[in-house]
C-alpha cells in the first residue's frame, strides 16, 4: 500500500502546491485578490472535477483486468476513457464560463470580481488537459505506474512558479496580468502535465509491443456506457462535495474581505492536508480492485482498512497541529492581523474534522474499489446538504456567527460522513 500510496500522496501534495503558490503570489495584490483566487477556484474546480469525475470508473475497471492479468480489457477502457474525455472537455469550459455570470447576480463582491473574472476565463483553457491528464493518471495508477505521475506534478509547480513570477507581475518583459496571470500560468502547467503522462503511455507501449496500437480505436459504446454508470454517481459525489464549498464561499464573500480572505486561507490548508488521504484513496482503489481482479476476499478487506489506518495517522497529527499552532499555520500566507485572527480560529475548527475527512475519502475509494459509487455519493448528499448546509446557514446568520458558524456546520457533515462511510466499509469488507 505504502508503495502505491505514496507517490500518490505526494502527487496529489504536488498538485495542492500549485494553488498554495499561487495565493502566496497573490498576496502582494492584497486580500481582494486572495479572496478572488479562492472564489475562482471555489467555482472553477467543482464543475470540472465533477465532470472528469465520469473518468473515475477506469480505477475499478482497469485495476479489476489488471488483477486479472488481462492486458487487453486494461487498454479497452483507456480507449474508452479517453473518448468519455473528449465529449466531456466541451461541456466543461461553457460550464465553468457560464457560472462568471452567476457570481455576479449572487452579489459576490464587486471588488472581488475585478480579479475574479479575469482569472476565471484564463482557467477555461487548461480544461482539456486536465481531462486528458486525467484519463492517462487513471489507467497509469491502475497498473501500478505512479512514479511518473509524481513527477509530472511536481515538475509542473516549477513551471508555475516561474509563469506567475513572469505574467503576475510583468518580469522580463511580460505583461503584468495580475491575477488573470496565475490562471494562464496554471493552464500551460497542466498542458505540460497531460505531455508529460502522454510520453510516459508512449513509452510503456513501447516496452510491452504497442498493444494499443494494435486494438481498434473505434468508440465502444457499451464500454463506455459501464464506465459512465460507474462514473456518474462518483462525479455527482464530488458535485455535491465540491458545490457545498462553492456555496458557502461565495456566502462568505457576501460578508467581508477579511472574512474571505482568511476561509480562503483555510480552505486551502485543508485541501492541502486532504491530498494526503485522496493520494491513499486511490491507491485504495487500486489496491482492493486488483485483489478482487484475483479473486482475492481477504486481500481486499487488508488493502481497505490499511490505507484507512494510514489516513488515520496522518489525519490525526495534521488535526494536532492545527489546533495547537492555526496562527503560525495562517501566517506562513498573509502578515495582516484581523486575517490571522479570524483564519485561526476557522483552522481550529477544522482541526476536528480532520480525522474524519480523511476516513471518508479513504472509505470512498475502497468502495470505488468495490465497484459502489453509490453509497457514496449518498451519503455525501444527505451529510452536506441535508445536515451541514443548513446547520451552517442558521448559525452564520440566525446567531450572528459569520464563517465560524459556517465551518462549525462543515464540521459537523464531515464527522458524519465520515463515521456512516466506515460503516459501510466495515460491513461491505467483513470476508
Amino acid at each position: 500500500m505504502l508503495r502505491l500510496a505514496a507517490p500518490l500522496a505526494v502527487a496529489e501534495l504536488g498538485w495542492m502546491t500549485m494553488g498554495i503558490a499561487d495565493t502566496i503570489m497573490a498576496g502582494p495584490l492584497g486580500p481582494a485578490a486572495v479572496g478572488a483566487g479562492s472564489l475562482g477556484n471555489m467555482v472553477y474546480y467543482p464543475v470540472v472535477v465533477s465532470g472528469i469525475g465520469l473518468l473515475l470508473g477506469m480505477d475499478t475497471l482497469v485495476a479489476r483486468s489488471f488483477g486479472a492479468r488481462d492486458p487487453h480489457e486494461c487498454r479497452r477502457t483507456l480507449i474508452a476513457g479517453a473518448w468519455l474525455g473528449l465529449l466531456l472537455a466541451g461541456p466543461l469550459m461553457l460550464g465553468v464560463w457560464a457560472c462568471i455570470p452567476l457570481l455576479y447576480t449572487a452579489g459576490a463582491n464587486p471588488r472581488v470580481m475585478v480579479h475574479a473574472a479575469p482569472y476565471i476565463i484564463a482557467l477555461l483553457s487548461s480544461i482539456p488537459a486536465m481531462v486528458m491528464f486525467t484519463a492517462l493518471r487513471r489507467y497509469l495508477q491502475a497498473v501500478d505506474i505512479v512514479k511518473p505521475v509524481t513527477f509530472a506534478l511536481i515538475s509542473a509547480n516549477v513551471i508555475n512558479l516561474a509563469g506567475d513570477w513572469l505574467l503576475m507581475y510583468g518580469h522580463w518583459g511580460a505583461p503584468a496580468m495580475g491575477l488573470a496571470g496565475s490562471g494562464w500560468s496554471t493552464s500551460i502547467a497542466r498542458l505540460y502535465m497531460a505531455a508529460v503522462l502522454l510520453a510516459t503511455m508512449l513509452w510503456h507501449e513501447r516496452r510491452t509491443g504497442n498493444l494499443l496500437f494494435h486494438l481498434s480505436w473505434r468508440p465502444e459504446f457499451p464500454r463506455i456506457r459501464r464506465l459512465f454508470s460507474l462514473g456518474l454517481p462518483a462525479a455527482g459525489q464530488i458535485a455535491f462535495e465540491g458545490a457545498i464549498f462553492g456555496v458557502v464561499t461565495v456566502v462568505v464573500a457576501k460578508l467581508d474581505e477579511v472574512s474571505l480572505a482568511a476561509h480562503s486561507i483555510a480552505m486551502q490548508v485543508i485541501s492541502t492536508s486532504f491530498m494526503v488521504p485522496l493520494g491513499i484513496s486511490s491507491a485504495a482503489a487500486v489496491r482492493v480492485g486488483q485483489a478482487l481482479g484475483r479473486k482475492d476476499r481477504e486481500g481486499m478487506a487488508r488493502a481497505g482498512w490499511t490505507a484507512l489506518l494510514l489516513s488515520g495517522l496522518f489525519m490525526g497529527a495534521f488535526g494536532v497541529l492545527l489546533l495547537a499552532a492555526p496562527g503560525w499555520v495562517v501566517r506562513l500566507f498573509i502578515r495582516d492581523s484581523a486575517v490571522v485572527a479570524s483564519g485561526a480560529l476557522l483552522l481550529r475548527i477544522a482541526a476536528f474534522f480532520e480525522l474524519f475527512d480523511g476516513f471518508q475519502v479513504v472509505a470512498t475509494g475502497a468502495l470505488r474499489g468495490l465497484g459502489d459509487t453509490r453509497t457514496p455519493m449518498l451519503v455525501h448528499l444527505a451529510g452536506y446538504w441535508g445536515i451541514g448546509m443548513p446547520v451552517a446557514c442558521v448559525l452564520c446568520f440566525s446567531y450572528g456567527w459569520g464563517a465560524p458558524g459556517i465551518w462549525v456546520g462543515l464540521c459537523l457533515a464531515i464527522i458524519l460522513i465520515g463515521l456512516a462511510l466506515l460503516a459501510v466499509w466495515r460491513k461491505r469488507s467483513s470476508v
